[in-house]
């Protein structure tokens, strides 16, 4: 028992199968317990295992484990009850534990410091790529005349998407060249096509009136200076309608340079409308002075136009009745003229504003289309509705950063 005790550092001791101390390592004095409880015999001779027994030692403020065994002799008979006792102070345990803890704690303050430093890095140097990278692009505005690729050399995460943008802005040149060649061809066909319409239209009954005067003339004729000057006429009128056709192209190829100028809105547009004395105009303003910076020359071409078709477009079952009315909303000025005429297809709204198309019996078609270019000159917009049988409004969106000042 002392060999066991020395070799393996741990108190051994023996008692007999009804409990009672008979030998140990250690002094008889020594050993708290005398005689082993009857409860913890009856357990340990139950089983063929270790049994183990916790409890709280105040003379040493340890916890005490303690464990029981049955000793057996070579035949396998019980013959004595060995205890281990274990005595493990758990302040020791609860000191290293903390240790740990305190180790564990500092070593993930510093992966966490450190992983924050590094993604600060990593972002702040990817924030400042991708700034000047956008900084690049807001230099360039696709819809501009000829947008320039971006020039970048340096190696990083931005050089692919550089790359990118730039092949981009290549296929998007192409693109617009081939869309920009198709409209120019295009429209020069229908131009070609309206011209040709236009001009034929006079030549025909010019042609026809001079066959029939050279198949009839007569020069003994008492009415025949009579019969030339008619003929000339004839032909006087036809000329200065291929004049004015040729004219009304020339001013929708090319319209005059703007001379801008600020002036009263609504004096100017009553000064417009004056001229169509036959015509019943009523004026509508939701102020006294609304003051506009454009040309004038523009302004009268649209007011014009717009109130001349509606005149045109006047019902024979009632009398026509034209509204010009102009708003100032924030910074907009809205200007709509309004007729209570035969009205518009549907169908037709996609074309109104397209050359070489009109409603009307006669005309060339390019009086709206010269309209709408003269009002997005001005950055403003242009829209129509209608309803056949009831009448037509068309309304003008203009910007204007003036400020206003009402008449007293």
């Amino acid at each position: 028992i002392f060999e066991i005790a020395d070799i393996n550092n741990q108190d051994v001791i023996i008692y007999d199968l009804k409990g009672n101390y008979v030998i140990s390592n250690k002094d008889i004095n020594l050993i708290p317990i005398k005689k082993i409880p009857l409860d913890v015999i009856n357990k340990v001779l139950k089983s063929d295992k270790r049994v183990d027994f916790h409890n709280y030692d105040k003379n040493t403020e340890a916890n005490v484990t303690s464990s029981y065994m049955i000793l057996k002799n070579n035949m396998l008979e019980p013959i004595a009850i060995v205890y281990f006792p274990f005595y493990h102070n758990d302040a020791s345990y609860v000191n290293v534990f903390n240790k740990y803890l305190n180790y564990i704690f500092i070593v993930n303050l510093f992966v966490i410091a450190f992983g924050i430093w590094l993604s600060w890095i990593i972002s702040n140097h990817l924030t400042r790529a991708v700034t000047k990278f956008s900084d690049l692009v807001n230099r360039i505005t696709l819809f501009e005349n000829d947008p320039q690729p971006i020039r970048y050399y340096q190696n990083d995460e931005l050089n692919q998407l550089v790359k990118a943008y730039n092949k981009m802005i290549l296929q998007i040149k192409e693109q617009k060249e081939r869309l920009s060649f198709k409209d120019k061809e295009e429209a020069w066909r229908e131009m070609a096509k309206q011209v040709a319409h236009e001009v034929k239209n006079p030549l025909t009954p010019m042609k026809l009136t001079i066959q029939n005067f050279e198949r009839k003339f007569d020069p003994t004729d008492v009415d025949i200076h009579k019969k030339v000057k008619h003929l000339s006429k004839t032909m006087v009128d036809q000329i200065d309608l291929v004049a004015t056709v040729a004219n009304a192209f020339s001013q929708f190829a090319q319209l005059p340079e703007k001379n801008n100028e600020i002036f009263n809105l609504n004096k100017e547009v009553k000064n417009i409308i004056n001229i169509f004395s036959d015509e019943k105009i009523y004026f509508h303003s939701n102020k006294d002075q609304i003051m506009i910076e454009m040309d004038k020359i523009y302004l009268s071409r649209i007011i014009t136009n717009l109130v001349s078709n509606a005149s045109q477009a006047n019902d024979e079952e009632r009398e026509n009745i034209i509204n010009v009315d102009i708003e100032q909303r924030q910074k907009r000025i809205i200007i709509t003229v309004e007729d209570n005429g035969v009205g518009i297809a549907e169908e037709h709204y996609g074309r109104i504003f397209e050359p070489n198309f009109t409603s009307k019996s006669s005309g060339m078609g390019l009086g709206l289309t010269m309209v709408r270019k003269m009002v997005e000159d001005y950055k403003g917009e242009i829209s129509v509705k209608s309803e056949l049988g009831k009448g037509t409004t068309f309304t003008i969106s203009l910007p204007n950063n003036l400020k206003t000042t009402e008449a007293n």
